[in-house]
């Protein structure tokens, strides 16, 4: 490993490095949704598991879109493994609460990369992230009111798959505006 004036391996930006660290995370929240729509297929509650499913690929797609961006930017990329993920839960309420929690440590993640890219006056890598950012709204609001629609249901869970159902719709394949994926989006 080399290590420039900066600190960063292989002679990367600290923004780029933080984009890189960014792939693993992106994977590891993917893997992580995998591991709660696992949890939910277990106990039947199709409606739930779909919904973190599609998360996973989600989360993958967005992994795909970082790689895309680097690779255009011509930055070396050593595709990263994924951290460990949870499996097991007490309560339906527990997995809920832990894709909230993953997608506003997210959000927190991409606020500290444009920080990076803005200090570091990367104006294209900075551009690259406003769509991430806003994303991250829509992700963050989603998971909130999932957790508070668990909460009323004190129990129910059809009544939360009555509402997944309803409410939780797939969003569009690939939304306008979106980065491009390394290979093939998830479709």
């Amino acid at each position: 490993m080399t290590t420039d004036v900066h600190g960063s391996e292989h002679g990367l930006s600290k923004f780029h490095q933080l984009l890189v660290d960014q792939l693993r995370h992106e994977f590891t929240a993917s893997q992580q949704y995998v591991a709660l729509a696992a949890w939910f297929d277990g106990r039947d509650l199709p409606r739930l598991a779909g919904f973190f499913y599609r998360q996973a690929l989600e989360e993958r797609d967005h992994a795909m879109m970082i790689l895309r961006f680097l690779l255009d930017s011509g930055v070396p990329v050593t595709v990263p493994g994924t951290d460990a993920v949870r499996n097991d839960f007490d309560t339906p309420r527990d997995p809920v609460a832990l894709a909230l929690r993953q997608e506003r440590a997210v959000t927190d993640q991409f606020h500290r990369l444009v920080a990076a890219a803005r200090e570091e006056n990367d104006y294209t890598g900075e551009q690259f992230l406003q769509w991430f950012l806003r994303e991250q709204v829509e992700e963050v609001a989603t998971m909130s009111t999932l957790l508070a629609v668990v909460d009323r249901a004190s129990g129910d869970l059809f009544d939360v798959e009555t509402f997944v159902a309803r409410d939780l719709r797939p969003a569009e394949a690939v939304e306008a505006g979106a980065p491009e994926t390394a290979g093939p989006a998830a479709s």
